[in-house]
């Protein structure tokens, strides 16, 4: 059979994105397809990435002549995470294409698994619960040679949604695969890299490429969704990852590399393994991670990270208020945050914060102290979010019964709250733009401090973020005056 590979993030449809001009490729959709080749199958990649519509489709379905199409979207991404609407259209209008051609049409990504019915409703003949590929694999055996649609013993594999005589069948899930090193690498020579590569250089002077080296996350964080890889956590090796990364260098040759893991060197031992292999090899990184705060201060992590190249760390920091972090159950502490921002500045590393407003019970006090925190510390970059609740997390279920008319954006910067809180959806907004408007004020004025009285050397970014003082100061005070509009409670 011809398996023809495609996913449904297209940046054109997320504004914000497609102005940083920072794409990745679709890492796990790359990786399912690698799978499939390994076992025999003739696979071919749709990436739509770039593309401008979902009738981009056409082209590739004329030509190929796919038996399959597969949705498989990239679930190391976190904007595919987010089940974004313009994106889940997207993979509807495919999968109606593809059905016009004749194509059986297989989806896995977060989004049909927790809207299953509605891809199904819209051209899905199975839907792939959590980590697809061996699924896809066995899905894909199963179908009879003389009947391209589907065998009758698809029908009792675990880890697939179908509908059967009108009625829908949820088969159970699989068990999470343990060997991340018994996986063939991910199909690379797929991907069209150009395009990503000039890109990146255009907007930001280099060229970064995306790798993971885990899947899961342990922690119970009550916000946070995991419809693919669960609550369990499993590693490559450092040996086996060091091996993707020669070869991304020989083939793309890269200047930076995202390590898309939720949470980078969780595995006691790995961060300091993995830098003992970098330095013993001299092989020369740079790189950024999403971590936590209190793993960064286990184990001399933060000193095995600069070891290693690591130029950026993420972590979710969310919250400056201490109530807020317990609400939402993330096993962290304010003070860990400031510990931590302490010592990956004192190794040259850069911390970024990602922060959540809007948590069920936040008050303008809570949002003072994240405020604080971040003119405290003043990280390298923040990423400013409020609260959004997905299918599979406690936070959904308790607020579940307010999303009937939303309830999920349409793009990466809606920032809608969809869900009753002490103030309206208004003021988040412009609570998340005078937040950034007040971070680069502060970041500004301390670049000039730092030439005036600690007699740095000037550099093209700082004499950019001092010039733009001005503007975002300005911003700052008008996005605080339209907050005041709407610092009343939202109504019951």
């Amino acid at each position: 059979m011809n398996i023809l590979f495609t996913h449904s993030y297209f940046l054109r449809f997320d504004p914000k994105q497609w102005k940083q001009q920072q794409p990745y490729p679709p890492l796990g959709t790359v990786q399912a397809a690698a799978v499939l080749r390994e076992n025999g199958y003739s696979v071919f990649l749709h990436d739509v990435m770039f593309e401008k519509n979902a009738e981009s489709i056409i082209s590739p379905l004329k030509k190929i002549k796919p038996d399959v199409l597969v949705i498989y979207d990239d679930g190391f991404n976190y904007l595919t995470k987010m089940c974004l609407t313009n994106m889940r259209e997207a993979a509807f209008e495919m999968s109606k294409i593809a059905k016009q051609n004749g194509c059986t049409v297989i989806i896995c990504s977060s989004d049909s698994t927790d809207h299953y019915e509605k891809y199904l409703d819209n051209g899905a003949d199975f839907i792939i619960q959590g980590e697809g590929e061996i699924t896809l694999l066995e899905l894909l055996d199963s179908f009879r040679p003389e009947d391209s649609i589907r065998a009758e013993q698809s029908y009792h594999l675990v880890g697939i949604i179908f509908r059967k005589n009108g009625k829908t069948i949820i088969n159970p899930k699989r068990k999470i695969l343990n060997d991340l090193d018994s996986l063939t690498l991910p199909a690379w020579d797929l991907i069209n890299i150009t395009p990503y590569k000039e890109m990146w250089q255009k907007s930001s002077g280099f060229f970064s490429v995306n790798m993971n080296t885990t899947r899961g996350c342990p922690f119970h964080c009550n916000w946070c969704a995991k419809p693919i890889y669960g609550n369990r956590y499993n590693s490559r090796s450092p040996g086996h990852v060091i091996g993707e990364i020669r070869l991304l260098k020989e083939k793309f040759n890269f200047d930076h590399i995202w390590f898309c893991d939720d949470i980078f060197g969780l595995k006691r031992g790995w961060i300091n393994r993995f830098a003992d292999l970098i330095e013993k090899e001299k092989i020369k990184i740079r790189f950024k991670i999403q971590s936590r705060v209190d793993l960064l201060l286990q184990e001399n992590n933060i000193a095995g990270l600069a070891r290693a190249g690591c130029e950026t760390v993420w972590v979710g920091a969310e919250s400056g208020s201490q109530k807020i972090l317990d609400a939402m159950e993330k096993g962290t502490t304010v003070e860990q945050i400031y510990e931590t921002t302490r010592l990956l500045k004192k190794h040259n590393i850069k911390p970024a914060f990602f922060l959540q407003f809007g948590y069920p019970g936040e008050t303008k006090e809570d949002i003072d102290a994240s405020i604080k925190m971040v003119m405290d510390l003043l990280p390298h970059d923040i990423g400013v979010s409020v609260s959004y609740p997905l299918p599979g997390t406690k936070f959904y279920e308790n607020v579940k019964e307010q999303l009937s008319q939303k309830s999920n954006w349409t793009d990466s910067d809606e920032l809608a709250l969809m869900f009753k809180n002490n103030y309206p959806s208004e003021f988040y907004k412009e609570l998340h733009r005078f937040i950034h408007k007040s971070y680069r004020t502060k970041q500004g004025i301390e670049e000039l401090k730092n030439i005036f009285v600690n007699s740095v050397g000037i550099s093209a970014l700082s004499l950019k973020r001092i010039a733009a003082v001005p503007y975002h100061l300005t911003g700052k005070f008008i996005h605080q005056y339209k907050m005041k509009e709407y610092e009343f409670p939202a109504v019951k």
